[in-house]
């Protein structure tokens, strides 16, 4: 990647309610050195943004982009070493930065949950960015740093151990909190792209659609990413009961991918799922197979919907619109903490917490996706040397994990 450039970091998408958080988390966290810039489509509203954020960001740059002009696009990435995106969904709007990055050598994060976005990026952009050095990393947000990141360092203790390789691993999500307008646009926006073509379901449906290499997809049974048990299931000492987790679907599919990039090393026997907590109350049963059944329910309706335009207005209306967010009371209400439980092929047991404060889809969100940003620029002789469309474990390693304790976050393995 060339290192002569204008800028460290351009903030894409600066304008937008969680590009707004993202811009605040680097105003106050990002090195006095560190050369930011600011891009979205309109001047006034990036010139406005930046005096909100008072001294700290008096001297970034702007820089004028919009999602579908590549002429614009390809001029921005030239002039950074990274670009941090928060303009989605990615389906529709992602593909020409991707391209691009990949083009210019430019580091690129952003929050897609979306793996038909993914999938299509690894065709369309994976050569590309190998090529020029770049690092296009996906899912730098609450999807799917945690879970990939703890899965990671899971492998990292094993090896430290001598315990073997992974094999059965089990994250267990808690929250307080919400998904973003994004998010469920992002989800809409997948539905209305199965509804053209039937065949991208089999990209959501099978584990390992983001492989980097199908030949050498792992063999270890049917992996569902539907739940309703109890949490004894998953360790002995663990009571209550979990259900289905909504990013589950994409959460996995990312940590079985940098699995694939990193050469498998965390076994070939390795089975990945991941499930919510549904709590220890009488009620607890009723609530899980409550939360499973809806998700079910919300896919199966929203496909149908998304198949006619009388449908899609109908979920314009009664849907929470991009761009908008929880009061700021609210946002520092939230939590999360995901617990991982693996076991190795030695037999040994392992846990990894994974938590922070703020909620998930927002606040903590601003703080993975900044960080990541950060990593990207200036912590490049600490990472591995891997280019082309990747994970953050693959791409950021232990790198991002460092970043993100001294974040406040925590990220911590124990043998049990």
């Amino acid at each position: 990647m060339a290192e002569n450039r204008e800028f460290d970091l351009i903030l894409f998408g600066a304008t937008g309610f969680v590009g707004k958080l993202t811009a605040e988390y680097l105003r106050d966290a990002a090195p006095v050195e560190v050369r930011i810039g600011l891009a979205g489509r309109s001047l006034d509203k990036l010139t406005k943004v930046r005096a909100d954020l008072g001294a700290a960001a008096a001297n970034w740059g702007l820089v004028v982009a919009d999602s579908g002009d590549q002429d614009a696009l390809d001029a921005m990435a030239a002039r950074t070493k990274v670009v941090v995106t928060t303009v989605g969904p990615y389906l529709r709007y992602g593909m020409p930065l991707v391209a691009a990055c990949a083009k210019a050598g430019t580091h690129y994060a952003d929050l897609t949950g979306e793996p038909l976005f993914i999938r299509d990026a690894i065709d369309a952009q994976h050569d590309a960015a190998v090529a020029s050095g770049a690092k296009i990393v996906n899912s730098c947000g609450f999807d799917s740093i945690p879970s990939d990141l703890s899965v990671y360092q899971l492998y990292r203790a094993t090896v430290a151990d001598n315990t073997g390789e992974l094999t059965d691993t089990t994250l267990i999500a808690s929250m307080k909190g919400g998904f973003s307008g994004g998010t469920i646009d992002s989800g809409r926006a997948m539905m209305e792209a199965i509804a053209q073509d039937s065949a991208k379901a089999s990209v959501m449906m099978h584990p390992y659609s983001l492989s980097p290499d199908k030949s050498m997809d792992p063999d270890v049974g049917r992996q569902s990413d539907q739940a309703l048990e109890r949490a004894s299931n998953i360790d002995p000492s663990l009571d209550g009961w979990v259900s289905t987790f909504i990013m589950a679907a994409h959460n996995t599919k990312i940590v079985r991918r940098t699995n694939g990039l990193l050469g498998w090393p965390y076994g070939k026997n390795f089975r990945y799922r991941e499930v919510m907590n549904a709590g220890k109350s009488a009620a607890a049963p009723l609530v899980a197979a409550g939360v499973a059944g809806a998700l079910v329910a919300t896919m199966a309706v929203g496909s149908v919907l998304s198949r006619a335009e009388a449908g899609r207005k109908l979920l314009d209306r009664v849907l929470p619109k991009p761009g908008t967010g929880p009061s700021e009371k609210a946002r520092d209400s939230g939590w999360f903490t995901m617990k991982t439980y693996a076991s190795t092929t030695s037999g040994a047991k392992y846990v990894a917490t994974f938590a922070g404060k703020g909620d998930p889809g927002y606040k903590a969100t601003a703080v993975l996706l900044g960080e990541s940003g950060l990593c990207l620029a200036l912590d490049t002789g600490t990472q591995p040397e891997l280019a082309g469309v990747l994970t953050p474990a693959a791409a950021m390693g232990d790198a991002l994990t460092e970043r993100l304790r001294a974040a406040g976050m925590t990220i911590e393995v124990q043998r049990t």
